[in-house]
């Protein structure tokens, strides 16, 4: 008896061929920098006042080589009472090193500013919350970022041109 492999299957011998490159690959997500300070407990756990809140969201990018780099996305968070004393300050520096595949150059600017954000996010959010509930605050849940606005912003400030690949430095702020 003889059997046949399933169409799908390259015959013996062979091997299937690949399909195009990923745009975008995720090599490794991770924490940089993280700091935060609770100047006043456990007096600011007791108040029961309405805190002011500052925040701060920066991305910026790093180059390895051609098509690899690091890309960052800063997240600063702090709270006051209404008299201005801090409740808390909180700095998060989350990163992640991705490849571009086979895309455009001009397309390095939105997959660098724009998607790569996009996946960092949900971590650097979750480890926000976190930290902050683990101090004794309520979560800080902060609302979804509009990476696209972020790029435009820096594209007018550039006068048009699109920051493509940049060494360092921050894209805008939310």
């Amino acid at each position: 008896m003889t059997t046949t492999p399933p169409p799908s299957a390259p015959p013996s011998g062979q091997t299937a061929q690949a399909g195009p490159a990923a745009p975008l690959t995720m090599h490794g997500q991770y924490i940089k920098d993280f700091s935060f300070e609770n100047p006043r407990a456990p007096q600011s756990l007791i108040e029961q006042t309405q805190p002011q809140l500052t925040l701060n969201v920066q991305v910026a990018n790093r180059q390895f080589d051609a098509k690899t780099f690091e890309v960052s996305l800063t997240i600063e968070a702090s709270a006051h009472t209404p008299e201005k004393e801090p409740l808390f300050m909180l700095e998060l520096i989350y990163a992640g090193t991705v490849t571009l595949g086979e895309i455009p150059q001009e397309a390095f600017g939105p997959m660098l500013f724009i998607e790569t954000p996009r996946l960092l996010f949900p971590f650097a959010r979750a480890i926000v919350a976190n930290a902050t509930r683990e101090a004794g605050f309520p979560p800080l849940n902060i609302a979804p970022v509009d990476f696209v606005a972020l790029y435009r912003q820096q594209l007018e400030a550039n006068g048009g041109q699109a920051p493509g690949v940049v060494p360092s430095g921050p894209v805008g702020h939310a």
